[in-house]
C-alpha cells in the first residue's frame, strides 16, 4: 500500500454523481464515507459509496492541486480517467484496503 497523499473519485451504486475528494489516509477516508460519518454530507445524502478511481502523490500540495484541476474539469474527463484505471467501476475498496 502507497504511503503518501491521495486524490480519489467515488461515486453512487448507479454511478450517476462523482464526488472527488482528497485525502492523506485513503483506507480510513473511504471507510468514513462508505460509514456515513459525516450524517449530513453530500456523500452521505447522494450514498456516496463506491471507490472508483485514485492516485497517489508524495506531497499533498501537489494532490490538492490535482483534485483542483479534476474538479473543475468535465465529467466525461473524469469519466475518461475512470474508465482508463476502472472499465467497470468496480468498487476498489476492498482491493486497495482489504474487506471493508
Amino acid at each position: 500500500m502507497f504511503k503518501g497523499d491521495y486524490v480519489y473519485i467515488m461515486t453512487c451504486n448507479s454511478n450517476t454523481v462523482l464526488y472527488i475528494g482528497v485525502t492523506s489516509n485513503l483506507k480510513l477516508r473511504i471507510a468514513q464515507h462508505k460509514e456515513k460519518f459525516h450524517k449530513n454530507s453530500f456523500t452521505a445524502r447522494y450514498q456516496i459509496v463506491k471507490l472508483v478511481f485514485y492516485e497517489g502523490y508524495f506531497d499533498i500540495v501537489e494532490a490538492i492541486a490535482r483534485e483542483k484541476q479534476l474538479k473543475a474539469g468535465s465529467r466525461k474527463k473524469k469519466t475518461d480517467l475512470i474508465y482508463a484505471m476502472n472499465p467497470e467501476w468496480n468498487d476498489l475498496y476492498e482491493d486497495y484496503c482489504g474487506s471493508y
